[in-house]
């Protein structure tokens, strides 16, 4: 039942444990998976000890570029330190100047393969601002074309892409400079 401002509510009072920062390792049961519990650290400089690393385009020495695993259209990746911070304030010289490096390469990159007509770039600094794995600093390369957001997207609430992730980080790699 839609409320008065016309929005449907959907209650989820188990989510406030999470809301409140109270779920955490203690809270996991012993025989959860060892490996970090951030999937972006699973991803090492080196390939042969990292995992998780199917959809990684390029590796830096402090950065590298991964495809998300939930796109908003194809080509849509991440650009992000190997360190876990959180703050685009926590980065060191170095790893700012190859987050941004690695960003203007992919813009480039996809610019080539996909010839997209426009890009969304940024940064969801905190859960509040959108930022669903807040606690590893991630910049969004997101390819835009005319129409992207068409009738299955808003009316049906469902996105369709045309491409499978190998597929496109395959074309992306290949294309890297």
């Amino acid at each position: 039942m839609n409320g008065p401002d016309g929005l449907e509510r959907l209650w989820t009072p188990h989510r406030m444990a999470y809301v409140r920062g109270e779920e955490g390792e203690a809270d996991r049961p012993a025989h959860v998976d060892p490996r970090p519990s951030c999937p972006f650290c699973r991803i090492t400089r080196d390939p042969a000890t990292s995992t998780d690393d199917e959809l990684v385009v390029v590796r830096g020495e402090t950065a590298y570029v991964v495809l998300n695993l939930y796109p908003y259209n194809p080509g849509h990746l991440m650009v992000l330190p190997y360190r876990h911070v959180a703050d685009y304030l926590d980065l060191d010289d170095a790893e700012t100047e190859e987050v941004t490096a690695l960003t203007k390469a992919a813009l480039r990159t996809i610019r080539e393969v996909s010839q997209p007509h426009a890009f969304n770039v940024g940064l969801n600094l905190g859960g509040a601002a959108g930022g669903s794995l807040s606690g590893h600093l991630h910049q969004h390369v997101v390819p835009r074309w005319s129409g992207d957001a068409n009738f299955m997207t808003v009316i049906g609430g469902t996105k369709t892409l045309p491409q499978l992730l190998g597929e496109t980080r395959d074309l992306l790699s290949a294309a890297w400079r």
